[in-house]
């Protein structure tokens, strides 16, 4: 019994510390960890002007990512999470879900073997090997992804890896939602 009566103040310490570590982070409740704000978040995405990873002839600039909402996702070989995340991109890619990828510090040959090995769910693939890009989009590091509408407008940004459970709880109505607010 007087075992018992000393864990009591130390289960009051530890609940009134969870209670403040809670309140220091500033989440809301429910709130994602990995969804962080963005100084992007109803802004344009970046212009840029950049190769494809798969044509180094080919030039993608920003008004190739308008006319359909998309996951802009910044990928690398490098990138250990990436390969965790690739089989679900792949799938998305599968059932219509519009991706862009922008492969980031990265060697481009490097790239294009993953892309032949993995497959490839991207519908445009940006090279952006000296990372500008990634410094204008404010990028972390990998992988990170962009919601943006028809208008490429980035309308949320999340960074880990997209499971199917990120999909369904994170993604999957906003991206919806975009496409129908799009379809006349």
């Amino acid at each position: 019994m007087r075992r018992m009566f000393l864990l009591v103040p130390l289960a009051i310490f530890l609940l009134i510390a969870g209670f403040a570590l809670s309140g220091l982070s500033g989440k809301k409740a429910g709130e994602s960890e990995l969804a962080l704000p963005s100084p992007l978040i109803n802004q344009p995405f970046p212009e840029f002007t950049l190769t494809s990873v798969t044509d180094a002839e080919q030039t993608i600039t920003r008004s190739d990512l308008l006319g359909k909402p998309a996951l802009v996702n910044v990928w690398a070989t490098w990138c250990v999470a990436c390969r965790v995340e690739h089989p679900v991109l792949n799938k998305l890619s599968a059932q219509g879900v519009v991706i862009h990828g922008v492969n980031y510090k990265d060697d481009k040959a490097e790239a294009q073997k993953w892309l032949r090995d993995f497959h490839n769910p991207y519908q445009l693939n940006i090279s952006d090997t000296d990372g500008r890009l990634g410094l204008d989009l404010g990028v972390y590091g990998a992988p990170e992804t962009f919601l943006i509408d028809a208008q490429g407008v980035v309308r949320y940004k999340f960074i880990g890896v997209i499971d199917e459970t990120v999909w369904q709880n994170e993604l999957a109505a906003r991206y919806q939602a975009l496409v129908e607010e799009a379809t006349p």
